[in-house]
């Protein structure tokens, strides 16, 4: 019999997350509910209680309920839930879990659902699940989020259909749930992390499909910035035993503050973990310049900017920022403790960058190159290839040589996550 966790307050939502608890219990599951009070006492037992949660971050509840500290309390509420949850999910008693709650709920407790791996059904049922930063709460994780539309004040008709419906939601989940999705992938073909965007499409699909005849599986990741963050995590946590990163504009863009942008943590995870990874600059040559860029006017006026649409503009990036993009690339580089090399299109870094075109300037991508070769310890090999990107020939040298990277570790596991 499957468990479902439900996080909540119940000194204020008691009513709500008993009647969601029970109709879970009807279709067969188990429920554990997790206390996650920081006023009153409840007025409905759980398993897991707000003194425990208290106790797991090293306070007491009384200590939490006496502080006026939001921001602390928040923090050690969601320190002691993170820790209770991964130890019911390492003891095998989690198949699932959900939260009910306001705005201050959804932004604890998906805190508390991203500690859990990829794979494990998350649901969050919130009245502020429609609100523009929502984004924030799921962010890279794989969280549902429900939009009840009616706040949850009390136990009303429609309160209980959308209650029931999440019930139903959660239960659906659990019933196509894999179970350890990191031990079922391990058991087969070597699994491989590979980077696109829309210029480097004809390029990922070439190294997909010569990727799936040498015998490995592949996951494809849109490098937009949330895509390529995600795929880090998902490194880190043991998915993936290689990559094949060809958009690495996720570093550039973090640099530069663009909408790219993949967090300070981007192309570290495979190095930590010393998989084998295959690089290339693609999309680290250029930034977004449309309406919603911040300093938008640093680049639109520039002379190389391409306009694929309102919303869609890129504009080249200068010297200064080619040598300081190769700089943060290198350093991060540097430091991987599995095999590692870059590959270096001489033709264009994507389709977009083929000679006439406005975005090609093979000048500044030298300046690129040049300063790589300076930065990068000599362990790391340094791969280029007269062609653009989106060649046949390109996509062809970085499989090969990451099947000979490949099969150069077997024997030799990865560091564990």
């Amino acid at each position: 019999m499957k468990t479902v966790v439900i996080l909540g307050t119940l000194d204020t939502k008691s009513a709500q997350i008993g009647f969601v608890a029970e109709e879970i219990k009807s279709k067969g599951y188990q429920v554990i509910l997790m206390d996650m009070s920081t006023g009153a006492g409840p007025s409905h037992p759980a398993e897991i209680t707000c003194d425990e949660i208290a106790k797991e971050a090293g306070a007491t509840i009384e200590e939490i309920r006496a502080s006026r500290d939001r921001d602390k309390i928040a923090k050690l509420v969601i320190n002691g839930a993170s820790k209770k949850v991964n130890q019911l999910f390492a003891s095998g008693k989690v198949d699932g879990i959900m939260a009910i709650g306001g705005y201050s709920a959804a932004t604890i407790c998906t805190r508390v659902m991203k500690s859990l791996p990829f794979g494990l059904p998350k649901l969050m049922v919130s009245s502020a699940a429609g609100l523009p930063d929502a984004g924030a709460w799921f962010g890279t994780s794989d969280i549902t989020m429900m939009n009840t539309l009616v706040d949850m004040v009390d136990l009303n008709d429609m309160v209980k259909s959308v209650l029931s419906r999440a019930a139903g939601a959660i239960c659906g989940m659990l019933g196509v749930a894999t179970g350890d999705l990191r031990a079922m992938l391990s058991t087969k073909e070597p699994l491989v992390a590979v980077t696109v965007f829309g210029p480097a499409e004809a390029c990922g699909n070439l190294v997909c499909e010569m990727l799936a005849k040498r015998g490995y599986r592949q996951i494809v990741f849109h490098a937009q910035g949330v895509g390529d963050r995600a795929m880090e995590e998902l490194i880190a946590q043991g998915f993936f035993d290689g990559v094949v990163d060809i958009v690495t504009g996720g570093v550039s863009d973090e640099l530069l503050e663009g909408a790219r942008a993949a967090g300070p943590h981007r192309l570290e995870s495979a190095g930590q973990r010393g998989i084998p990874q295959v690089v290339t600059p693609s999309g680290s040559n250029m930034t977004g310049a449309g309406p919603t860029r911040k300093n938008r006017e640093k680049y639109i006026s520039r002379q190389k900017v391409l306009k694929i649409d309102d919303l869609r503009i890129l504009a080249r990036l200068n010297e200064e920022e080619m040598r300081l993009v190769a700089d943060k690339m290198a350093e991060k580089l540097n430091k991987a403790k599995g095999p590692v090399q870059f590959f270096v299109p001489l033709r264009g870094w994507s389709g977009w960058e083929r000679e006439n075109s406005i975005l090609h300037a093979p000048e500044l991508d030298k300046i690129f190159l040049e300063q790589l070769k300076k930065r990068l310890k000599s362990g790391i090999r340094i791969i280029e290839i007269d062609s653009n990107l989106e060649d046949s020939i390109f996509a062809t040298a970085m499989v090969e040589a990451f099947d000979e990277m490949m099969k150069g570790r077997k024997g030799s596991a990865p560091s564990p996550p």
